[in-house]
Parts: C-alpha cells; structure tokens; sequence
C-alpha cells in the first residue's frame, strides 16, 4: 500500500493560536484556497480508497480536494488530533502562563507531557499505528489517501522513522496541507518517502 496523508487546511484556531484538538474549528479563506492548491496538485493521483479525520476541519479540506467524491469519503474519529482536554479552545499565549511547565513539555519536551484530561503523544502514537495498521491490513496493493491532523502526522512519521517521541517536533514543520507519503509491504517495514512535501 502506498499512504498519501495530508494535513488539513489552516483554521481560524490555528489563525488565533489556540489549542484547538477535537473541538469544532473551521478553515479559514486561506486554508480553503490551500486545499484547493493541495487538489490541483493531486489530481493525477488514482486513489483507491480516502479516508478523514471526523473533525469538521478535515472534512472540509477532504470535500475541497475531492469534490466529486465526497460521500466514498470514510471519516474516523481515530484520526483526529491528539486529545487536549481542559487545553481545548485556549490560546496557547494563555496556557503558557497558567501552566507553563506543562507548555513547555507540550512543546519542548513532548516525551515528558502529562496533562490531566488529556491523550499523551505516547497514545497518541499508539491510536496512530493502531488505525494506519486496520487501514493497511484493508488496502493491500492499493494507493489510498488520508486526511488528518499535525501532531497525529508528526507521531505517526516518528514512531515509523524509529525516532524517539522527544523529536516529535523536530523539522520538519508539518504545514498545513503538506504533503507525506509512506510504502507498505510485507516484505520490509514501512517506509517514509516523502515527508512535510
């Protein structure tokens, strides 16, 4: 199988510098016309099989970049973003002085974040391979798209690339729509062969 995963299109959130997670946050003008870009430049790709985030965000960018084949879109709530809990809906600015220490492990020291109410990057890790793992066993041979979130990207690249989740964040920067490619097969381990494109 080869695994086209995009990110979705700027939001307002991500505009506004809040910590946004499962929460309802739309694209905004310019993460609209970056799924539009995003489908001019895919358009040459037969995918087999799409499948999205459940989140309104990466629903959206999958309808823009696939206009004509929205209802074959397959949303799952295993691929949203890492869970945030009591962060949701705040801006980052705000959180850095109520808790810096749980900030700078957010965005620092990733491996060390522990927030009451929240999805670890170790579980996010772990949901990530989880539902890549069920959505290979079901495309063998095929070429499929995916439409998901940063961090969700980030962990799932790092785990497969046999880095540590303190590089989590390392470059480089998953923008929104950038482009990621990884190859199946049953004879090897899972390969990156384009990352943050």
């Amino acid at each position: 199988m080869e695994l086209h995963i995009f990110r979705h299109g700027e939001t307002n959130w991500n505009a506004e510098g809040r910590a946004q997670s499962h929460m309802g946050s739309i694209l905004t003008k310019l993460g609209q016309n970056q799924a539009r870009i995003l489908a001019e430049k895919v358009k040459g790709y037969a995918y087999e099989k799409i499948y999205s985030s459940s989140s309104l965000r990466a629903r959206q960018t999958s309808e823009i970049i696939w206009p004509n084949r929205h209802k074959e879109i397959i949303y799952l709530d295993d691929l949203k973003e890492i869970y945030l809990g009591p962060w949701e809906g705040q801006l980052y600015s705000e959180i850095a002085k109520k808790d810096p220490e749980s900030h700078n492990h957010f965005f620092k020291e990733p491996h060390l974040f522990s927030l009451k109410g929240a999805e670890s990057f170790s579980d996010l890790t772990t949901r990530a391979l989880k539902i890549v793992e069920e959505i290979y066993s079901e495309n063998k041979g095929r070429l499929v798209a995916l439409v998901g979130h940063g961090a969700f990207i980030k962990a799932l690249l790092t785990k497969i690339e046999h880095k540590n989740l303190s590089q989590i964040w390392h470059p480089p920067f998953m923008n929104n729509c950038a482009h990621n490619i990884i190859k199946f097969s049953e004879k090897k381990p899972p390969q990156v062969t384009l990352y943050a494109k």
